[in-house]
C-alpha cells in the first residue's frame, strides 16, 4: 500500500474506551470534535462488544483507553476497539494509552519469567493500532518493544510549571529510589533547587527494599518527592518518614500516575503531606478525592490534545517542549 503524506488521513474521529470517560470527553473538547459514538457492551459470560454507530473509513482515529484496574479488562476492551477500527477500513488508528500497564515486567529480572511489556507492545499493534501515545512509561526501553511509530509525552512539565507557580523556598527534589533519580535531576534543575535520593537497600530474604537514609540534605527544607506512579503508596510513606526524620519542613508528593490502591489511600491520608499533585491519566474516583482532601490532580487533556492535533497534521510534537 503507497505511503500516505502526513496530514492525508481524512477527518480526527476521537472513541473512548470506558477507562476514563471524563478524560477522553476533554480532549474531544480541547480538539473542538464530537466524541465518536459506540456501544461497549458485556455479556453475561463477560466477553466484550464494540459497535461503532457511523463509519471510520478512511478516517484518522484516535482512540482513548487507559488501563489501570480492573487491568485485564481495560486492557482487552482496548484490543477489541482498536480491532473494530481496524475492521471498519480506518484510515489510520491511534492508540492513545495514558497510561500503560504492564510496564514495570520490562526485562528478565528472574529466572523463568516473562516480559508482559513486549507482549502488551506487540498485542496493540496486531489488534490494529498504527501508532501509539502514552505518557511516562516505567522504562524507557518500553519504547523499542513497539515495532510501530509513537509519542512518549512526560507529565514533567505539568507538574514542574504548578510547583514553579507555588513559588515554594528553600526547596529541595527528592526521589523515592534511586531508579527515578535521572528523571529526579530533570525536576531539581527546572525548579532550581537541590537533589536528594532517598537510599533503599533489600535485606535477609526479602524481597522487597526498605528505604534506610536520605543521600542529599533536607534539613529545615521544604521537599518534593517525585516518582512515576503509586500503587500501594508503602515508598512513597517510607520516603515521608525518612525526610521528615531528617528535618524536612513542608512535604509535597508529586508523581504522574495515581493508581492509589485503598492501601495506598489508607497509608498517605495518615502521612503529614501538605499536598500531593498528579495528574488524571487514570480516574480518581470521588472517594479518594474525599479521602485526601489534600490532593490536586492536574488535566493531561491538553497535552494529549496538542499532541493528537499536531499527529493529525503532521507536525513536529517535540517543537511542544524547544526539542
Amino acid at each position: 500500500m503507497p505511503r500516505r503524506e502526513p496530514g492525508m488521513y481524512g477527518e480526527i474521529r476521537i472513541y473512548s474506551g470506558t477507562a476514563n470517560p471524563e478524560l477522553a470527553a476533554e480532549i474531544a473538547h480541547y480538539l473542538g470534535v464530537p466524541l465518536g459514538r459506540r456501544d461497549i457492551i458485556r455479556f453475561p459470560n463477560d466477553n466484550i462488544f464494540v459497535r461503532l454507530h457511523s463509519s471510520v473509513r478512511e478516517q484518522d482515529v484516535f482512540l482513548i483507553q487507559t488501563t489501570p484496574p480492573p487491568v485485564n479488562d481495560n486492557l482487552m476492551e482496548l484490543l477489541i476497539a482498536l480491532d473494530t477500527l481496524k475492521r471498519d477500513s480506518a484510515g489510520r488508528i491511534t492508540a492513545v494509552v495514558p497510561y500503560l500497564c504492564y510496564a514495570r515486567s520490562d526485562k528478565k529480572d528472574q529466572p523463568r519469567v516473562p516480559i508482559t511489556a513486549r507482549l502488551v507492545a506487540e498485542m496493540i499493534q496486531i489488534a490494529g493500532a498504527d501508532r501509539y501515545i502514552t505518557i511516562d512509561l516505567h522504562a524507557g526501553q518500553i519504547q523499542g518493544f513497539f515495532n510501530i511509530p509513537g509519542d512518549v509525552l512526560t507529565a514533567f512539565h505539568l507538574l514542574s510549571d504548578y510547583f514553579i507557580a507555588k513559588g515554594i523556598e528553600d526547596l529541595v527534589v527528592v526521589t523515592a529510589d534511586l531508579g527515578f533519580a535521572k528523571k529526579g535531576r530533570n525536576y531539581a534543575a527546572k525548579l532550581g533547587c537541590p537533589l536528594a535520593f532517598v537510599e533503599k537497600r533489600r535485606t535477609g530474604n526479602d524481597a522487597s527494599a526498605k528505604a534506610i537514609s536520605i543521600i542529599g540534605d533536607v534539613q529545615d527544607k521544604n521537599v518534593i518527592i517525585v516518582d512515576d506512579e503509586v500503587v500501594t503508596g508503602g515508598s512513597m510513606a517510607e520516603a515521608v518518614e525518612i525526610v521528615k526524620a531528617h528535618g524536612a519542613r513542608d512535604i509535597y508528593l508529586s508523581f504522574t500516575h495515581p493508581i492509589l490502591t485503598d492501601q495506598a489511600v489508607e497509608r498517605l491520608s495518615g502521612l503529614p503531606i501538605k499536598e500531593i499533585v498528579t495528574t488524571n491519566t487514570v480516574p480518581v474516583s470521588e472517594e479518594k478525592r474525599r479521602r485526601l482532601p489534600n490532593m490536586t490532580v492536574l488535566s493531561v487533556a491538553p497535552l494529549l490534545g496538542e499532541v493528537i492535533l499536531r499527529a493529525h497534521e503532521g507536525r513536529s510534537v517535540g517543537e511542544m517542549f524547544n526539542e
